[in-house]
């Protein structure tokens, strides 16, 4: 493509300094055989992004000019092929100097964007669409020209009425990144399609990330329809909307008001009022409530009638019921509320006997920054629910890169009977794996769980992307 003239250090936009003249030597030929001379000549043609090779001869209706390539820049026709050369002489053709004026508008983001930034610069033009908002993420280092990079995006890209962009600063309460307006409308009411479902939320109040789309239907597919699933960090709501489309009931909670509002809005936009019940508490009081409220809820098949019994809850008896998969995506901390699954159902230990009761199926998001993420992932999942996994015990899916040293993942795991049915912790517990006593000069893993859990905290990965 034919850059844009340099204009390294603006700081405020100024599009009239993006113009460009460009002269282009041009073959006059026939109306009637443009046709023919385009194919012959095809490899010496003047091919540049949005710009015709063909243009209308200023001095005769009867006539067109086929533009040549930007190589050729003399009425001799230097550097065109012999072979081109040949024809347009034997032919008679007329040979011109055409001239092309290129605007603002010709140019794209990036172009522009590498035309004010200092020589060698990358240019930070990525960004992700949600809804009319575009979101950047920018370094410190381009933060002199955020607002010129924000108006270049706003002019460039259909639909975007506003440009934001990623601040440093964390909600210290319910975890969303604080943005700031670079270009356009302060109108932060996004509304998307995702799953084929409809969301609106305040893009500047809670948290979204169109990237996930791809995981969200992923866990999505996992479930089937009549299933009972508990989205513990439900946000407004991408994956239990269309987990309740699909036929599932879904309990779903977020500690954040604005998220829990918005959540409400989009079970009504969807209509799927009936299939979810919303909360907004903390989540391990809301694990506990909602195994609660499930178990009271002994009508719920009757609001899936074309659900098979045995694919609608997992059950010992009409008034006990177990949710068929949790899931937990909170990444920066999610593994520190896996503890609330410890006892879970120690009230229903009757249950362990029953090949029916299968207890749930957890998917835990989290991060990770080490070298061997799987085991470090599991080390950590380990200490918080006082259980030693085997590798069959669980899968890892990798997610997503978010920085270069920086990964995120979902544990997938069933609560195990040993984690489901525990009592209390015991410093002469019984080995959870083996059922051996810990010997005297052991350390038990109920002893050192305390422990483990601060170094957990320790290896928290702060700040979800």
């Amino acid at each position: 493509m034919i850059p844009p003239p340099i204009q390294r250090g603006m700081t405020v936009l100024n599009r009239e300094l993006f113009r460009r003249e460009v002269s282009v030597i041009g073959v006059r030929v026939p109306t009637s055989l443009t046709a023919k001379f385009l194919k012959v000549l095809n490899k010496e043609l003047f091919n540049q992004p949005k710009l015709r090779n063909v243009v209308n001869d200023p001095e005769s209706n009867l006539s067109k000019v086929i533009l040549m390539n930007l190589n050729v820049q003399s009425l001799d026709l230097d550097n065109l092929s012999s072979e081109a050369k040949d024809l347009i002489k034997k032919e008679g053709l007329g040979v011109i100097k055409h001239s092309i004026e290129l605007k603002y508008d010709y140019w794209g983001v990036d172009d522009i964007i590498k035309a004010i930034l200092p020589e060698g610069s990358e240019s930070p033009s990525s960004f992700t669409q949600v809804g009319h908002i575009a979101h950047v993420n920018l370094r410190d280092e381009f933060h002199p020209w955020k607002y010129i990079i924000g108006q270049v995006i706003l002019d460039k890209i259909p639909n975007i009425q506003t440009v934001v962009n990623k601040t440093d600063i964390i909600d210290s309460t319910y975890r969303f990144f604080k943005m700031e307006i670079l270009a356009g409308e302060n109108n932060m009411i996004a509304e998307v399609k995702e799953s084929n479902c409809r969301f609106r939320f305040d893009f500047s109040q809670v948290y979204w990330n169109s990237r996930l789309h791809t995981e969200h239907d992923r866990l999505v597919k996992m479930f089937k329809k009549g299933e009972c699933i508990c989205d513990v960090f439900a946000g407004v709501g991408p994956f239990a909307v269309p987990s309740a489309k699909k036929g599932c009931i879904v309990y779903a909670n977020d500690l954040n008001p604005t998220s829990y509002k918005y959540l409400l809005e989009n079970i009504s936009l969807n209509k799927v009022n009936n299939k979810i019940y919303p909360y907004n508490l903390d989540g391990r009081n809301f694990i506990k409530k909602a195994v609660k409220d499930l178990e009271k809820n002994i009508n719920i098949v009757d609001q899936t009638k074309m659900a098979k019994p045995m694919d609608i809850v997992t059950n010992t008896s009409s008034k006990f019921r177990t949710f068929n998969h949790f899931i937990m995506n909170l990444p920066a901390t999610a593994i520190e509320f896996l503890d609330a699954f410890k006892g879970l159902y120690k009230d229903q230990e009757s249950l362990i006997k029953n090949p029916r009761a299968d207890l749930p199926m957890i998917h835990c998001y989290c991060f990770s920054k080490s070298e061997a993420p799987e085991t470090e992932i599991i080390e950590r999942i380990n200490s918080i629910i006082s259980y030693s996994m085997q590798v069959d015990e669980y899968k890892i899916h990798f997610v997503r890169k978010v920085a270069p040293n920086k990964d995120m993942f979902c544990v997938s795991f069933r609560l195990s009977k040993e984690v489901a049915f525990l009592a209390k912790e015991s410093k002469k517990s019984v080995d959870i794996i083996t059922g051996i006593l810990p010997h005297k000069n052991e350390i038990s893993v109920f002893e050192t769980s305390n422990e483990q859990k601060l170094i957990s905290k320790r290896r928290k990965i702060e700040g979800e992307d």
